[in-house]
C-alpha cells in the first residue's frame, strides 16, 4: 500500500500543500479550491515535496483544473449544504526542471 505524499503548488508567492497517494488525488483537492467554475481551464503545477529524480531534476505535474457546482446527494450530512463542488481535472503532462520554480 502506498504512503501519503505531499504535493506543493505555488500561487501568488504562497505555497499550498495538498496530500494524496497520487498527484491526481492532490490535483482533485486543488481543483475545488483554485479551479475555474464550469470547466477544467486553469493550469496548475504540483511538485512532490522532498523528492528529486535520479538526475537531480524535479518533476512538475501539470493539470488543467476546474469544478462544477452540483446539488448535494440526498444522503449528505446536514453540515454539507445544498450545493457541492465536483472537481474536474485533466493531466497535461510532466515537466522536468533543474530548480524549484
Amino acid at each position: 500500500m502506498a504512503d501519503t505524499r505531499y504535493f506543493e503548488m505555488k500561487k501568488g508567492g504562497k505555497k499550498h500543500v495538498f496530500k494524496g497517494k497520487t498527484p491526481r488525488q492532490a490535483a482533485l483537492k486543488a481543483a475545488t479550491r483554485f479551479g475555474k467554475k464550469g470547466k477544467a481551464g486553469k493550469k496548475i503545477k504540483l511538485r512532490e515535496r522532498g523528492r528529486r529524480n535520479q538526475d537531480g531534476t524535479y518533476s512538475l505535474h501539470v493539470y488543467n483544473v476546474g469544478f462544477e457546482v452540483k446539488s448535494a446527494p440526498a444522503d449528505a450530512p446536514d453540515w454539507l449544504g445544498d450545493k457541492v463542488k465536483e472537481p474536474l481535472v485533466e493531466k497535461v503532462g510532466v515537466e522536468r526542471v533543474d530548480e524549484i520554480p
